[in-house]
């Protein structure tokens, strides 16, 4: 996902993606393993998320809740924009 939102932003993306029906889980540990080797800081949730199983939909999402920041309501809808 290339685009300005920050990863708070980012991850409530995928957590209504996820919920929506429109993002698969696996998306979500690819681009956690990109954030991985992105980010000069490592944070837990981006090693617990890379790190899930392929089938496990309910921890990436429970995941994706730890990530901290806010959300950028301008940035969010322009990424739900069409979903």
């Amino acid at each position: 996902m290339s685009n300005p939102a920050n990863l708070r932003t980012q991850a409530e993306y995928f957590i209504k993606g996820l919920t929506g029906g429109f993002v698969d889980h696996q998306e979500v540990i690819a681009w956690a393993d990109e954030v991985l080797v992105a980010e000069a800081n490592t944070e837990d949730w981006m090693i617990d998320i890379s790190t899930s199983a392929e089938d496990d939909r309910m921890g990436v999402l429970h995941h994706l809740h730890s990530v901290k920041g806010d959300i950028d309501e301008a940035a969010l809808a322009a990424l739900l924009e069409g979903k």
